[in-house]
């Protein structure tokens, strides 16, 4: 089992930054990859930027070179930083890891984050 807590959403105004973090606690030594989705009211849940074990990143097209996901093994935390922020951001935004040899997917909780036009 792993236990996800995200913090650092909020209001921004457009063209703002926001840092997301994501700590994980529990069977951290079986995490591979880690990453973040969104959903926006209405809408289906979308992956948003992957990490791998190695530190291979994936990006959605929407947010290719405005954010930029990063992980600390040591401190077992997944960081999103958004930049250039635009109202089609404005989602909860969930943290994602895969375990152990089945990639089993663990969730948290969601974090608003709200950008301002």
């Amino acid at each position: 089992q792993v236990l996800l807590v995200e913090s650092g959403g909020g209001v921004v105004q457009a063209g703002g930054s926001l840092r997301l973090s994501c700590a994980a606690s529990g069977s951290t030594d079986s995490i591979n990859a880690m990453g973040w989705y969104r959903q926006a009211p209405g809408k289906q849940r979308e992956l948003v930027a992957t990490i791998s074990s190695r530190g291979s990143t994936n990006y959605a097209d929407s947010v290719e070179g405005r954010f930029t996901i990063s992980r600390d093994n040591a401190k077992n935390t997944v960081y999103l930083q958004m930049n250039s922020l635009k109202p089609e951001d404005t989602a909860v935004y969930y943290c994602q890891c895969r375990v152990g040899i089945l990639d089993f997917a663990f969730w948290g909780q969601g974090t608003q984050v709200t950008v301002s036009s």
